[in-house]
């Protein structure tokens, strides 16, 4: 893991010991889920500080443009961004900055320059889920967690067999059943929704892919049920789905055999 695990319970979203500072969260889509994209914005921003702005890296996404506000710590890493890395597309937003890089391996390759620049805050990298496993190999990237937007209804089966991949790597992992709204959406995307607003992300949820204290951790397994806060739940409902569908299968075998069918 690429961040401090130990904490002092103080507020989640303070950076230092509290929080995953310098951490890398993979963010990405299941099947046709749609609101990515403003997901992992609201992670950048519930990360961000005045003076240690979250970086969202959207790989395929539009060149960013500059938003007419945003703090002297996200103008700044901007700047950096602009000295490192030349031939990319950087942009200050509200609280964060935005860096948008092609989604392929070159992008993969180019990437890593980026992060030693916030390693005293969060980078959030946005990604189709074509690029999830080869940015899981990428050693330099060392992701913290991933946060899956993922429709249930429609995809459940799929999106248990990422988060048991992702589980199994080590990764905390957070499920967006549903996008968020348009306004929060909007708002997190100019980078100016900060962490606990209403429309924006759980806390509880944010709490998950953010904070380091190992307490925080534990807590949120409390809460029954959720397959925003427990997505473990997803794959264990899914292999009990199996079991028992195996189960009636063999029971119905079980009754037809005497009959000779």
């Amino acid at each position: 893991m690429s961040a401090n695990r130990e904490g002092s319970g103080r507020d989640p979203f303070r950076r230092g010991s509290d929080a995953a500072s310098g951490a890398v969260i993979l963010a990405t889509w299941v099947g046709e889920a749609t609101g990515s994209k403003a997901a992992a914005a609201t992670l950048a921003c519930a990360g961000s500080e005045p003076d240690r702005p979250g970086l969202l890296i959207d790989l395929g996404g539009r060149p960013p443009r500059p938003t007419l506000v945003a703090s002297a710590g996200a103008r700044e890493l901007e700047e950096r961004l602009a000295v490192h890395m030349p031939e990319a597309r950087a942009a200050s937003r509200g609280q964060t900055c935005h860096l948008a890089l092609p989604a392929d391996a070159d992008g993969l390759e180019r990437l890593p320059a980026a992060l030693p620049l916030v390693r005293d805050s969060i980078a959030v990298l946005h990604l189709p889920p074509r690029l999830l496993q080869p940015a899981l190999a990428e050693t330099r990237i060392r992701p913290f967690g991933a946060l899956l937007r993922a429709d249930l209804q429609l995809d459940r089966a799929l999106t248990a067999l990422a988060v048991r991949d992702l589980i199994e790597r080590d990764l905390r992992v957070g499920v967006l059943k549903r996008p968020l709204a348009w306004v929060p959406a909007r708002r997190a995307l100019f980078g100016v929704l900060p962490a606990g607003t209403p429309g924006g992300l759980s806390r509880r949820l944010s709490d998950r892919l953010l904070v380091s204290d190992s307490a925080v951790e534990h807590a949120c397994y409390d809460d029954p049920d959720d397959a925003e806060t427990h997505p473990a739940r997803i794959a264990q409902q899914e292999r009990r789905g199996d079991e028992g569908a195996r189960s009636r299968r063999g029971l119905r075998r079980n009754q037809q055999w005497p009959t000779g069918r």
